[in-house]
């Protein structure tokens, strides 16, 4: 089974590993060394997002010692010597000096002393030994470059890297209320029928098939008044595609694990999506995705963190082989839907697309794990597509995709169905995808995207952070989106418009159709280690204005790279490096001000 692998500098850890109450905060980074009682209240807990000054960097005999305030509270701590420093460090002196510390590879810890219990080794009695004095001098080093880095940033910079706190603030901002009749919060679901899949014959051995088992159980809650639950419990639970049906619930129990089977026959083919007119992939229908669900109202597929496995291999080399005869199935679709909760689960090794709700409205995804390999292809996390009312927040996902795409139809056949993505919202959500973006908005437009609200994203080593993706034949619009509080690690180029995909479903697209483009707002990202400038590259004939850029830094370029802006006009402030011509248009000044 995969499973994700430990997280990268400034990384919280996946959500799936902190479902527990009254544990330890997940996000709080301790890298003590072992001691007889880790409760002691000698020790002090830093978190990596907590602003700390540190002051006075003296030795005692062999350990660094500072004085670390936070609070209004001076604590005394000591650093044992490092066992070795790198050469450079990525870390973000802003953030708690115990990420620096933890990065540079010393054991941080806290003592309460009182201050005059030390002695400088400028005051006191002690005598610096030389290996102490470079010790020091060494540290001393590493500050100044780093606090020399961090000069050149905003000031707001650190807000935006310390963002981790909104993971664990009971006081955050959550859309759950669009799962609800008028976007009202709904009073638990309690299903008048809870049964188990055991009681339908269910034999979760992980070999033997269960799809009769499902679809049985299904059939029989279909029935049922006052809506059903269907557990799933420990177990490996192997099955082929099955249906949902309205006031339900599936739930899957700590340790349970749905293995999609391995016979394509048993992800039977269905029609295509009108708004596409085909198989994304191949021409004709397409497989149906391991769950699904068409026409159904009050929908929660959550659970104790169980996991829903495609086991997707199977999938990924025929399209690798050439030998694919469908568009590959998704993990869970779920079309002309409304009031749907996804939460609480891990999603592994889709076939094709993740989760696509599509012609949906009121959804909400959030505390959810979604896993793949970084190479698996078209593995996109979360796609919705000509929805309205949707929610996405906190999730943590690795894929060989997009981790989150807004879409509605491709060419002709979505600019034919009308059917727009609106009233979007996507908040803290962090991964990486080494070949596409953190957010993807695009390239099936052709039916409009409008009213994005996305916020508090954090991408590390992928191949972009934002993108808005169309070309010609698309048509539709894209119009009203804000981003914001955006952090980026090792991504290539951190903000990309693209175009020339020069990828049509028929023969049918019509090359008149372009795309309009308005009121981008994208605000307070930071991007250390990019490796490209922004590339804002319009379709020609297209219209993009209104396209507003405030403070955006990106270091790690080489002195000669330079925005690449073409048929595209706005405003840019407080902006590095230096921004295109096209984004000093002071026509776009006071639209841009209104934000």
């Amino acid at each position: 089974m995969l499973t994700p692998t430990s997280p990268l500098p400034n990384q919280p850890p996946p959500r799936h590993q902190s479902q527990t109450q009254n544990g330890p905060n997940p996000h709080t980074i301790l890298t003590s060394p072992p001691t007889p009682n880790k409760t002691d209240p000698a020790f002090l807990h830093l978190s990596h997002n907590t602003p700390t000054l540190v002051r006075t960097p003296r030795v005692d005999h062999t350990s660094l010692l500072f004085d670390v305030t936070r609070d209004h509270t001076t604590k005394h701590c000591s650093i044992p010597p490092p066992k070795q420093i790198p050469s450079s460090s990525s870390s973000n002196f802003n953030s708690a000096l115990l990420l620096l510390f933890r990065d540079f590879g010393f054991d941080f810890h806290a003592r309460r002393e009182e201050m005059d219990s030390e002695k400088s080794i400028f005051g006191g009695a002690i005598r610096p030994t030389w290996p102490s004095l470079l010790l020091l001098f060494t540290i001393m080093l590493l500050l100044s470059y780093q606090i020399s880095t961090m000069a050149a940033l905003p000031r707001w910079a650190g807000s935006v890297w310390g963002s981790e706190t909104a993971l664990t603030d009971p006081t955050r901002r959550s859309c759950s209320g669009f799962f609800g009749e008028d976007g009202r919060a709904p009073r638990r679901r309690r299903r008048k029928t809870v049964m188990s899949i055991r009681d339908f014959g269910g034999v979760g051995d992980g070999t033997t098939s269960n799809t009769a088992a499902f679809r049985k159980a299904i059939r029989f809650m279909q029935e049922q008044q006052g809506g059903a639950q269907l557990n799933v419990p420990e177990g490996r639970w192997l099955t082929g595609s099955f249906n949902l049906t309205s006031n339900f619930t599936l739930f899957l129990e700590h340790g349970a694990v749905i293995l999609g089977s391995q016979d394509p026959k048993e992800w039977p083919i269905i029609e295509p999506l009108p708004s596409y007119g085909r198989g994304r992939e191949r021409l004709g229908g397409r497989h149906i995705s391991l769950i699904h669900g068409d026409g159904l109202t009050d929908v929660v597929i959550t659970g104790h963190n169980g996991t829903i496995d495609g086991q997707g291999k199977m999938w990924w080399e025929l399209w690798w082989n050439r030998t694919l005869e469908y568009t590959r199935g998704h993990l869970l679709e779920l079309m002309n839907s409304n009031n749907i909760l996804i939460s609480n689960l891990t999603f592994l090794n889709s076939p094709f697309w993740t989760v696509h709700p599509v012609y949906c409205s009121n959804v909400v995804i959030k505390d959810m794990t979604i896993l793949a390999p970084l190479k698996a292809p078209n593995t996109d996390g979360i796609d919705a597509d000509s929805c309205t009312n949707v929610c996405i927040e906190d999730c943590y996902i690795e894929s060989g995709d997009d981790l989150i795409a807004i879409k509605s139809g491709w060419d002709h056949y979505g600019i034919k169905m009308a059917r727009p993505s609106s009233n979007i919202i996507v908040r803290r959500v962090s991964g990486t995808t080494p070949t596409c973006s953190g957010i993807g908005i695009g390239s099936e437009m052709s039916g409009g995207i409008s009213n994005v609200t996305i916020e508090d994203l954090h991408v590390w080593n992928s191949a972009a952070g934002v993108r808005i993706k169309s070309d010609k034949g698309r048509g539709g619009y894209i119009e009203n989106v804000t981003i914001s509080n955006i952090k980026m690690e090792r991504v290539k180029t951190p903000i990309k418009f693209s175009r020339g995909s020069n990828d049509h479903p028929d023969k049918g697209w019509d090359p008149k159709a372009v795309p309009k483009v308005k009121g981008i707002f994208i605000s307070n990202v930071l991007s250390l280690n990019s490796t490209k400038a922004p590339v804002l590259l319009g379709v020609e004939g297209g219209s993009y204005e209104g396209i507003c850029l405030r403070n955006v830094t990106v270091l790690g370029l080489a002195a000669s790279a330079a925005w690449q802006c073409e048929f595209v006009s706005g405003f840019a402030n407080d902006v590095f490096p230096t921004p295109c011509p096209q984004m000093q248009d002071i026509g776009s000044f006071d639209w841009c001000q209104q934000r």
